[in-house]
């Protein structure tokens, strides 16, 4: 196994952390008969030699062992192996689509943070992922042998290997047709079934045999697992050839594959170490092979959006707690991908809040959290949670200060005014979680029964403190979300009383202006400190709050014009914002702002076209930078539809994007760029704009 490992100049090597020198230490450590060290060994090659997907000169030098590993069938463990080599030889883009779908319990295990160091680059497509490609290639027999072993487990790795890497189509076409008549392990079956769809997927030219063997696996007399995973693989590479309606097929197959599974699956023996592999393999669910059927079905079934909720909406509903659990996680990625009317599924994901699944339980607020204002339907079986289970409401951490409780914040997300009564409770208590503040925009002015606690809280923090920041910044947002004009001596005394090395002040400055703007008129007792600011490091800021609370357009126009021709990036772009609010009090920056439509960044060009439009009622040049910025970036789309709503019919020149974004299926953020927390809230936001401007405004 190790023939030659000696004579290798590790020390000349390098892997994530530095010197490869140990890695010999790791490649014996794969073969020792203590599973402790072997699992170890396994988190070390992901966690330094190929980590994070990278590949260096030390992982191309460990190939040929990890391939006689591979082969002995004294190893333990060996289908680690076999997955560890095809990671080196790198996923090609259906791989990368899968594991991209797998996000949800990847997403929790974490990264350390330890930068990227692989060696070279791809552009001459003779870098080292080409190179760790050739390599995995050149020695794809040993697939072929590892599709008979005598271990399950390398038997259910080896299909997919042996497709991704062994350039012989007809030879692994054979391959799989023989392994898959004379398969007895359910498990093992499922692996082919896989790798049968990913074959056809691969090779068109071939996908005929591949076809007929997904097609008739998928009718009795074959189990339902198996006809499940048969028909999944179908929905991806031969649609035609699927049920003419699949849901209640699927469905059914989902009930009898229920009937059978044990009523307590056995659990694997011992606890696993406390490494990444580890954590990967007790985050995974209890019957993984189901959750991955579905992910498949649903992949495939893509844009077929109703098809997709009526097949939610039946797993939501099933019987099976294991059966739900992976309904929610699958249904995240529709809800953040398509638009479409989800009362029905967030509703049925609300109702698995109920009952005594805290894993299901979790799944469910952690899907209903990012849903906000989308997440309604489901209020009041947060409400319900959050009243059986006061104790949800705020989380407390082994390490740090307390947070949100996630059923908590995602009730108020969504804008449901009983949030606001759990919000006071929380505030009443011993310890206020510092994030508190965050929720509050959502209930907008309904959250005005918490504004004397919020100023309570504001005060009775110490100005000098170093986490000022943390437990102040979310408060004075809140503050600023309510309008609340009382607030204003208690928010005025910041500034005033922080002192000048304090860390973030000048956030914490920004942050207090702008809950002074927000109070308006109601705030004329903070005009002079605004005006005293206006000389100031944050004079676009206090600017900006003057003119809410004063109006007097003299008073800020020096400021912002002087920002808007000499100030930095970010200075010409906020202060641009700012004179866009003047409207046509600021004609004088007419001339600045027509330069600015002109600048490189794509930000202070919108910005510009933005105020341009609203104080001079110049929608050509506007309209032409904000279009192109449309098409550039989908992240202005929000700000621009807000400002088509503003301006009414005289937005026109716009309406042909807004219609054909409120046309669009997919959500104008979807997409490896955009599975954050807010995706799904802007855009129901940016849908709700698009809608008001044709309207009228």
């Amino acid at each position: 196994m190790f023939t030659g490992i000696d004579e290798v100049d590790w020390a000349s090597m390098r892997h994530a952390y530095g010197s490869a020198e140990d890695v010999p230490r790791l490649l014996r450590g794969l073969a020792s008969p203590d599973a402790a060290e072997r699992e170890t060994a396994l988190d070390g090659m992901y966690g330094a030699v190929h980590h994070q997907g990278d590949v260096y000169d030390s992982t191309l030098a460990c190939v040929p062992f990890l391939f006689a590993l591979a082969v002995r069938e004294e190893v333990p463990d060996r289908a680690g192996i076999v997955e560890l080599l095809v990671s080196i030889g790198g996923a090609d883009e259906e791989a990368e689509s899968e594991a991209e779908a797998d996000e949800e319990a990847e997403s929790e295990a974490g990264t350390d943070g330890v930068p990227d160091a692989a060696v070279g680059g791809e552009a001459d497509g003779h870098g080292p992922h080409a190179m760790a490609r050739t390599a995995v290639r050149v020695g794809a027999g040993v697939f072929a042998l590892l599709l008979g072993d005598a271990d399950p487990a390398v038997r259910r790795a080896a299909p997919g290997a042996l497709v991704r890497f062994l350039d012989q189509p007809e030879r692994v076409l054979g391959l799989l047709r023989e392994r898959i008549t004379v398969e007895r392990d359910d498990r093992v079956l499922l692996a082919l079934t896989e790798s049968l769809g990913r074959f056809a997927r691969r090779h068109p030219h071939l996908a005929a045999g591949a076809v007929d063997l997904l097609v008739e696996r998928s009718a009795p007399p074959h189990g339902p697992g198996l006809r499940l995973a048969a028909l999944g693989q179908l929905a991806g590479c031969a649609p035609e050839r699927l049920p003419a309606d699949p849901v209640p097929v699927v469905l059914r197959l989902l009930d009898e594959r229920a009937a059978l599974r044990p009523a307590d699956p056995e659990e694997p023996g011992g606890p696993d170490p406390d490494t990444l592999v580890g954590r990967l393999r007790r985050l995974r669910p209890s019957v993984e092979e189901g959750s991955r059927l579905l992910r498949t079905l649903h992949t495939a079934l893509d844009d077929r959006v109703a098809d997709r909720i009526a097949l939610l909406s039946g797993q939501l509903g099933r019987p099976d707690p294991v059966d739900r659990c992976n309904a929610v996680w699958m249904s995240a990625g529709l809800f953040r991908t398509w638009r479409a009317d989800y009362t029905e599924p967030v509703g049925l994901v609300g109702a698995q809040l109920t009952g005594g699944d805290d894993r299901l339980r979790d799944a469910a607020v952690a899907v209903l959290e990012d849903l906000f204002e989308l997440a309604l339907p489901a209020a009041g079986h947060l409400h319900a949670l959050l009243t059986d289970r006061p104790e949800l409401r705020v989380h407390t951490w082994e390490r740090g200060v307390p947070t949100l409780g996630r059923p908590l914040r995602a009730l108020a997300r969504t804008g449901d005014p009983r949030a606001v009564g759990l919000l006071a409770e929380v505030l009443a208590g011993p310890v206020v979680p510092d994030d508190l503040g965050h929720v509050v925009p959502a209930l907008g002015r309904a959250a005005a029964p918490l504004a004397p606690a919020l100023r309570q809280h504001l005060a009775g923090l110490p100005l000098d403190a170093d986490d000022l920041y943390e437990r102040a910044g979310s408060t004075l947002r809140a503050l600023a979300a309510i309008g609340d004009a009382e607030a204003v001596p208690v928010v005025l005394r910041m500034p005033a009383g922080m002192p000048a090395g304090l860390r973030l002040r000048d956030s914490l400055v920004a942050a207090a202006f702008r809950a002074l703007g927000a109070a308006g008129a109601g705030a004329r007792e903070a005009i002079p400190a605004l005006r005293a600011a206006l000389r100031g490091g944050q004079g676009v800021v206090a600017a900006e709050a003057l003119w809410a609370v004063e109006g007097d357009p003299e008073a800020v126009l020096p400021v912002l014009l002087g920002e808007l021709d000499a100030g930095s990036g970010g200075s010409r772009r906020a202060a641009a914002e700012v004179l866009g609010r003047l409207g046509p009090a600021a004609r004088a920056a007419l001339p600045g702002l027509r330069r600015l439509t002109q600048s490189g960044d794509l930000w202070e060009r919108t910005a510009a076209a933005h105020a341009l439009w609203r104080v001079a009622g110049e929608p050509e040049t506007a309209a032409d930078v904000l279009r192109a910025a449309w098409a550039e970036s989908p992240y202005t789309r929000v700000p621009t539809a807000d400002l088509a709503a503003r301006l009414g019919p005289a937005a026109a020149p716009l309406h042909d994007l807004l219609r054909a974004e409120l046309a669009a299926p997919r959500r104008h953020r979807a997409g490896p760029g955009g599975h954050g927390s807010h995706d799904v809230h802007e855009d129901e936001r940016l849908l709700r704009s698009c809608r008001r401007a044709l309207a009228g405004g």
